[in-house]
């Protein structure tokens, strides 16, 4: 048996989430960060989409371990300027970034399903979630034979993430969300403060960037700013709900 199975059983097994939670409740997110770099050593990766604030959980992690596996899922169909802003990021913090694509290509899911995105289906936008976002980081949290997973979620962008808490269990893999409870005005003081960038399409008036064709600026009409994804006909893609390893429960989630 490997080490980070024998760390995972290990913590499965003694780990008490309500009093870790408990312990977190009013939480500083680098003594978050600190913990899950203490607890799960190697086991340990984090997450990134290049979104609007994806700078604050990149600095904050890599500043406490710089060389931390950094999951990036890799559509096909990213904006340009998502891709320029990944490689200014990847290049200033020196991410050890591993990125992963779907096994299937854009053109071949195309001639086999057509548009998904453009079919106004939520069970399409299933199908293109599945293909294109879970199937690639199911295969990357194998590969890396991770225990622990830093993303950077915040419990204000969905119904969903309200409900979580800091640290919980994801199939077999721990997720810890060190910034969950933070609002838009600290991530906000923490970017200045260190002078990070934010995506670019923030100036064009997007509150939340995605694929190209699934995601827009946010209007006066817009009663959250995940309605300015996916057509408003969901408010999640499927990488941060429940899943087994071999095939996602439910396909409705994101990352920051």
């Amino acid at each position: 048996m490997s080490s980070s199975a024998t760390r995972l059983r290990w913590s499965h097994n003694n780990f008490n989430l309500d009093e870790i939670n408990q312990q977190f409740s009013d939480p500083d997110a680098i003594q978050i960060v600190k913990w899950a770099v203490e607890t799960f050593g190697r086991g340990l990766v984090m997450s990134t989409s290049f979104g609007i604030h994806s700078a604050v959980m990149l600095h904050m992690v890599t500043a406490i371990v710089p060389e931390i596996p950094v999951i990036w899922i890799d559509t096909g169909y990213l904006p340009t300027k998502t891709y320029v802003f990944a490689d200014q990021l990847t290049q200033r913090l020196k991410l050890n970034l591993k990125v992963y694509q779907s096994s299937m290509s854009p053109a071949r899911m195309e001639a086999l399903y057509g548009r998904l995105w453009s079919q106004n289906d939520v069970e399409a936008l299933n199908r293109y979630d599945q293909i294109r976002k879970v199937e690639p980081m199911q295969r990357a949290l194998r590969e890396l034979k991770v225990t622990a997973w830093l993303a950077g979620l915040r419990s204000n962008q969905t119904d969903h993430r309200k409900t979580l808490d800091p640290v919980s269990i994801q199939g077999a893999i721990y997720k810890i969300l060190p910034i969950l409870n933070w609002s838009s005005k600290q991530v906000y003081e923490y970017l200045t403060t260190y002078d990070l960038p934010y995506h670019p399409l923030f100036d064009e008036g997007y509150v939340t960037v995605g694929d190209w064709h699934s995601s827009r600026p946010l209007t006066a009409m817009d009663e959250n700013e995940r309605d300015t994804r996916f057509k408003g006909l969901k408010q999640e893609c499927g990488l941060h709900l429940p899943q087994s390893m071999e095939e996602s429960a439910s396909l409705d989630s994101s990352s920051l």
